[in-house]
């Protein structure tokens, strides 16, 4: 239970600073991809900001022994850059670059009950949907096929 008040309450924090910092304000993020107009930095700083707050946080993680509310740390182990990394950075890019919205503002959004924002959340729930359903599938194709083969079946 600690752990879900404590998430909830990260949630809190996260939201009130898209939302005190206006990067819920679609319009901003799009001003800030307009390198070539009306170039709003904002977003600029804003990323700075957590970069350095966040920097600080991992480093002060670090240095703890173990997590407050969980068993273990669970750092990222992979380090390399893979084609699945790079086209789901693309498409991220090129939602944010349309809409001007990323999922955490986007989830922030919802609190207005505006169609756009709701029409672009289900849209992402149904590619995190689409996306889970692909892994398995992927996952799962080769041991049938492998299972096929050994057994010596054509059908």
């Amino acid at each position: 239970m600690p752990l879900v008040v404590v998430s909830f309450a990260c949630g809190l924090i996260f939201g009130a600073g898209l939302l005190i910092s206006g990067m819920t304000d679609t319009a901003k993020v799009l001003g800030f991809l307009d390198l070539f107009g009306a170039w709003d930095a904002t977003l600029a700083f804003v990323m700075a900001g957590a970069v350095a707050v966040s920097s600080i946080g991992f480093a002060l993680a670090k240095r703890r022994g173990a997590p407050a509310f969980s068993a273990q740390h669970l750092w990222p182990t992979r380090k390399d850059i893979d084609a699945p990394l790079v086209t789901g950075a693309a498409l991220f890019g090129i939602g944010w670059g349309l809409v001007g919205l990323c999922p955490g503002p986007a989830l922030v959004n919802l609190a207005g009950l505006s169609l756009p924002v709701i029409a672009f959340v289900a849209a992402m729930a149904a590619g995190m949907l689409g996306h889970e359903a692909w892994a398995r599938y992927r996952s799962s194709a080769p041991k049938t096929a492998q299972a096929s083969v050994t057994a010596g079946g054509d059908g």
